[in-house]
């Protein structure tokens, strides 16, 4: 079983402890009030709003040194809801990444809400969680905890890739805040 720390305990903090619960792993769930205490997981799950990225990264950069470490953000303007806040040729992911230079990072998370991470269900469709990544072993790590809860993993390529997640959960986050599709909704996939 893998020992996985989740910084951040929203819904989606919650919904991933869960998931990783269901898997049999071990949980840490860390928040505000424990930024002193270190992640003490294999897999360090970052489930924070974009904007919170700066701050926890200054504060716990050599704390994730050698981990997987896995981002979740959309980076949307949330005033808006009409663009992404990075570069057109980069993404939340690669910014961590730069940060994190001895982490293997990771996208994933970000286009699922969590109430279908709870649910294990879109629709009548298993829920599919999307991992992007340059490191296969990491991906297979986060893999097989997202399979051993009943989701299905789907291998969305390299990190690059995670601009595409960042899009695609851009977009779905619009259509929800425009009452397109519900936040018990979303996005299947059908293979």
């Amino acid at each position: 079983m893998t020992d996985i720390s989740i910084i951040g305990t929203g819904n989606m903090g919650q919904a991933i402890a869960a998931v990783a619960a269901r898997g049999g792993h071990s949980v840490q769930l860390l928040g505000k009030a424990d930024a002193a205490t270190p992640a003490t997981g294999d897999v360090v799950v970052l489930a924070v709003p974009y904007p919170a990225l700066g701050e926890i990264l200054s504060q716990r950069g050599a704390d994730l040194a050698g981990k997987i470490v896995v981002d979740i953000t959309n980076p949307v303007n949330f005033e808006t809801f009409d663009s992404l806040t990075v570069p057109a040729d980069s993404s939340a992911t690669a910014e961590i990444a730069a940060a994190l230079p001895d982490s293997r990072v990771l996208k994933a998370f970000n286009t699922t809400f969590a109430a279908t991470l709870s649910s294990g269900t879109v629709g009548d469709l298993t829920t599919a969680v999307q991992i992007a990544g340059d490191d296969a072993e990491a991906k297979a790590t986060l893999a097989e905890v997202v399979t051993s809860a009943g989701l299905r993993a789907v291998d969305a390529g390299a990190l690059k890739r995670a601009r595409e997640l960042e899009a695609l959960g851009f977009l779905q986050i619009s259509l929800a805040a425009a009452e397109q599709v519900s936040w018990t909704g979303g996005f299947g996939v059908v293979a």
